[in-house]
């Protein structure tokens, strides 16, 4: 570290220190913008800048600023390398010959300099061959006359500096934050047509719920096309409270699939559908039967009903399945299906079954739809450490084109609504990749 420089550093756990020793930022405040302030007072009592070294410990970012008295921050210049300066040419010596002076040198464009264009009209075509024609003002159809705004750092280091000097330092984003933005355009990339994920698993209470929620509000946060969710199971699905409330949900009008069954041929338009269906912010729902003397009786041609009118639509649907694959509406689901996501746990059980639902697709006339199935494993029960959870991804991982695990999360594992504002970060990254995968298989 250079001599005089302050060492800040970030950790992980929020903690923050300047020159070795740490600070309690206010409530409210963030580490960066805490820091910044301790060495504003620094350069106040020294009357100079202060040169600051920053890392940031759970991103691995590190950057060099100086702070001045009056809070600003600004990056430490790189040098730049030293240009050499143009000779300057002689007088000549008075008898002898003057100097032969070359010819001057057109001057070079720069790229993006290009000379003026002059346009005639005339009756007879410019261009010697068919091939050098080129359509009135082709050769500037592509030209920008707006600079795009140069892309803006949400975390770390270059983020806090970007905010305490109101976006006058732009350092660019960060890595993470370039991986973060790939995903999010991977998950809102536009599509032709009408695709269906259906989410399934062998075994019960590992994840497939919440799974079809959580990714669902993603789907809905970064596409400009409203995401449906479909709950087909016929256990009495909860796929509507998950993403509502129980409370809330109970205040509506209990429309479910039975309803749009049996009134499927009156509904003709959007406007008709949205009657029957529940609403988390932009996800929309189709609740499942809660009669048990109704719910079971969901039948694969009542499901491709829905589906097909569903589709009509909506250009993402998800279908939230029962346990198993040989209950009546799987018949139906399957062979619509675009492709698959497998939901499994990290017990020994759940793991099997993943893998056992897996090569019954395979053997069964679904041989693509188990290839380029996405794996999600959530670790919702926190197994002991016996299991070998590496074990399990690196065997599950073989069967399938992706394997994305989800951590233990409870604000997941509860049972309750599930809000992506209250999930942790890594639940909401895992969620992200899960739709990326998705969207992914669709194109």
């Amino acid at each position: 570290m250079e001599l005089g420089a302050t060492k800040v550093e970030v950790f992980a756990d929020g903690r923050v220190s300047v020159g070795g020793e740490f600070i309690s930022p206010s409530e409210g405040v963030d580490p960066y913008s805490a820091a910044i302030a301790v060495l504003a007072d620094y350069a106040k009592m020294s009357g100079s800048p202060v040169r600051a070294e920053a890392t940031d410990h759970s991103s691995g970012q590190e950057g060099e600023f100086h702070v001045f008295p009056d809070g600003r921050a600004e990056p430490v210049a790189a040098p730049q390398a030293s240009m050499p300066q143009a000779s300057t040419p002689e007088a000549p010596v008075p008898g002898s010959a003057a100097p032969q002076t070359a010819a001057p040198k057109q001057p070079v464009s720069a790229p993006g300099d290009e000379p003026p264009v002059t346009y005639q009209q005339t009756g007879t075509a410019q261009a010697d061959t068919a091939a050098e024609r080129q359509a009135y003002g082709f050769a500037h159809a592509e030209t920008q006359f707006v600079r795009p705004d140069r892309p803006r750092p949400t975390s770390g280091i270059r983020g806090a500096l970007y905010a305490a000097t109101g976006g006058y330092v732009n350092l660019g984003p960060s890595a993470k934050d370039q991986d973060e933005a790939e995903l999010e355009r991977r998950i809102a990339r536009p599509l032709s047509g009408s695709f269906n994920t259906a989410i399934l698993s062998l075994k019960g209470g590992i994840g497939k719920t919440s799974t079809t929620v959580g990714v669902g509000m993603i789907l809905a946060e970064y596409r400009g096309d409203h995401p449906c969710a479909i709950d087909a199971n016929p256990d009495s699905g909860d796929l509507a409270e998950r993403a509502m409330g129980e409370m809330i949900y109970q205040k509506v009008k209990p429309r479910t699939v039975t309803d749009i069954v049996r009134d499927v041929d009156r509904i003709k338009s959007l406007t008709t559908l949205t009657d029957y269906m529940h609403h988390a912010n932009r996800l929309h729902l189709v609740a499942g039967e809660q009669d048990p003397a109704l719910s079971d009786a969901l039948t694969a041609s009542e499901y491709l009903k829905i589906k097909h009118l569903v589709s009509q639509y909506y250009a993402v649907t998800l279908t939230d399945c029962g346990t198993g694959v040989s209950h009546p509406a799987m018949a139906g689901v399957l062979p619509e299906a675009t492709n698959l996501v497998i939901a499994s746990g990290y017990a020994v059980s759940g793991a099997k079954r993943a893998r056992n639902t897996l090569q019954w697709l395979a053997g069964h006339g679904y041989e693509d739809l188990a290839r380029n199935a996405v794996v999600v494993v959530t670790d919702k029960d926190q197994v002991s450490s016996r299991v070998n959870k590496r074990a399990i991804e690196e065997h599950l991982a073989g069967y399938c084109r992706q394997l994305i695990t989800v951590p233990h999360d409870r604000g997941v594992a509860d049972g309750d609504r599930i809000s992506l504002d209250k999930i942790s970060p890594a639940t909401r990254r895992a969620y992200k990749e899960i739709a990326a995968a998705i969207v992914d298989g669709y194109v």
